[in-house]
């Protein structure tokens, strides 16, 4: 049975000698249990115990509280933490967050940054909401494996009469040091979920003593003066991987780019889906371009830049990268329209040189010189990991002119090249000049033009096995371990694609009766 509020120091006591092993802290997990049991039925009782709760029973009895939905102790134990961080977010990962419960656990820590000073018992520095972070926090005890983060560990424990002592001697310390909450961001609809909405109305009220800080954030269709209205209250540096996709018009595009410029720490950019209006005037048009390029001129740390379905890019990939400061690591351009001279402009540009990713799926090459493709992957042969050529259009004779330069590709590990009308033939130079590629174990290739019956793209799935069986046969006689995927052309019935690993995954067009 629990014992009574007057005997905490026996408790305190009684745990350490029945707990100590080794040198580190076990707690009993039932003793835990039951203790959290006891006092969440006495929640009066809970908060008055705070004061000099043993901190191994902090985050069982948070677990309990939270999960219970005891707002009252929510709100106590936010303000009593012994902890520099809180990761809330690792609990609302198990625990689906009831809005009266998230909302006490904010109200605890807005009642303490609104007290002129604070107790000298102020532990608290991080709130971090991201759901990903500190998984075995709620599981371990803090201090029995060295792996937890220091910033979770407690403050040594002290003699109360000395603790007391210390805290008459120097009162309280001001309360300025502000509090920062760590949150990953997903904008997808004009009406924010109710969580979100009130984590920012505490960030508005308590802006200089709470900070927002989003390390990832994804925006959906979302009015860019709702954007701009919540980026306002985000500490704009801490910002690091970014993925904007909403069907924007350039010129509204514009209007989102000085937030874009503060991103100083930026390492991740997706931008999808900019198009241009039909009517738009060029100057108008080279003007947006520009402001959009010379932001990348402030995102000294960018690695990684993707672009899907940009309207404006054919003519113009030479102004984008050339204000690059940084070599990127991972270049991908998606469904986009790119001229010759903007293929010539990525193969020479120096921010290129040390790619580990590339990618250029869905942009059409048939009608391209793919000349300077080849020079680009020759200068990339020593970084290069994953290479995309999905949706190309890339015939026989262009891809025969590319193998010599794939066969130096060291580090590749990851291949794909479905949806590109190549023969047979093409497909067995291609094993033949990777066999001494020992690090690619991931291959997809498009089903052969002789997998079809017709040229309306009509599928014939004895064909493809044949010709799949061929070209496995063929990668264990080289003796490497690759993974062969086929992928056919989508199906023109249904839409789907055929795919074939070690057994087909076929459309339900072709699926017997």
């Amino acid at each position: 049975m629990w014992p009574k509020l007057p005997q905490r120091t026996y408790l305190q006591d009684w745990f350490r000698s029945r707990c100590f092993r080794m040198g580190v802290w076990a707690p009993p997990r039932r003793l835990l249990e039951l203790a959290g049991q006891s006092l969440l039925q006495n929640e009066a009782l809970a908060v008055a115990a705070l004061e000099e709760l043993p901190v191994e029973l902090f985050p069982p009895l948070f677990t309990a509280a939270f999960a219970g939905r005891h707002t009252h102790a929510v709100k106590a134990m936010v303000q009593a933490w012994p902890f520099a961080c809180l990761p809330l977010g690792a609990l609302m990962k198990d625990h689906e967050p009831h809005l009266e419960t998230f909302q006490a656990a904010l109200d605890g820590l807005d009642l303490l940054l609104a007290e002129e000073v604070r107790p000298r018992r102020w532990k608290l520095q991080v709130l971090d909401l991201r759901r990903n972070a500190h998984q075995d926090f709620w599981t371990l005890w803090c201090g029995i494996k060295a792996s937890v983060c220091s910033l979770l560990e407690p403050e040594p424990a002290q003699p109360m009469q000395k603790a007391r002592r210390v805290e008459a001697q120097a009162g309280l310390k001001p309360a300025r040091a502000p509090v920062e909450v760590l949150v990953d961001l997903c904008l997808k609809e004009d009406t924010l979920v109710e969580t979100l909405s009130y984590l920012l109305k505490k960030a508005k009220q308590r802006r200089s003593l709470l900070h927002l800080r989003c390390q990832k954030l994804r925006i959906f269709t979302v009015p860019v003066q709702s954007i701009r209205r919540i980026l306002k209250l985000v500490q704009l540096d801490s910002i690091q991987d970014l993925e904007v996709n909403c069907t924007w018009k350039l010129a509204t595009l514009g209007r989102f780019l000085p937030h874009l410029g503060r991103m100083g720490n930026l390492r991740r950019l997706l931008l999808s889906r900019v198009r241009l209006l039909p009517h738009t005037a060029p100057a108008r048009e080279a003007h947006c371009v520009r402001q959009l390029t010379a932001q990348f001129l402030n995102l000294p740390h960018l690695q990684e830049l993707s672009l899907d379905s940009i309207s404006f890019l054919e003519g113009r990939l030479h102004q984008v990268l050339r204000c690059l400061k940084t070599p990127l690591e991972t270049l991908c351009i998606s469904n986009c329209l790119i001229s010759e001279s903007d293929l010539t402009y990525l193969s020479q540009c120096p921010s290129v040189s040390l790619l580990k990713d590339l990618g250029l799926s869905g942009v059409n090459l048939t009608s391209l010189s793919l000349e300077p493709l080849q020079v680009l992957i020759e200068r990339t042969s020593a970084t290069l990991q994953d290479l995309d050529l999905d949706e190309c259009g890339i015939m026989d004779s262009q891809f025969s002119a590319l193998l010599p330069s794939l066969s130096r590709c060291s580090q590749l590990t990851t291949f794909r090249f479905c949806g590109n009308p190549v023969s047979m033939s093409v497909l067995e130079s291609l094993l033949q000049h990777t066999v001494g590629l020992s690090k690619l174990s991931l291959v997809l290739y498009p089903a052969p033009l002789e997998s079809y019956e017709d040229v309306r793209g009509t599928l014939h799935p004895g064909l493809l096995a044949q010709l799949h069986a061929r070209l496995r046969q063929l990668v264990r006689t080289s003796g490497r371990a690759s993974t062969v995927w086929f992928s056919s052309n989508t199906c023109p019935h249904c839409g789907d694609e055929i795919f074939y690993g070690i057994w087909p995954i076929l459309c339900p067009c072709y699926m017997p009766a």
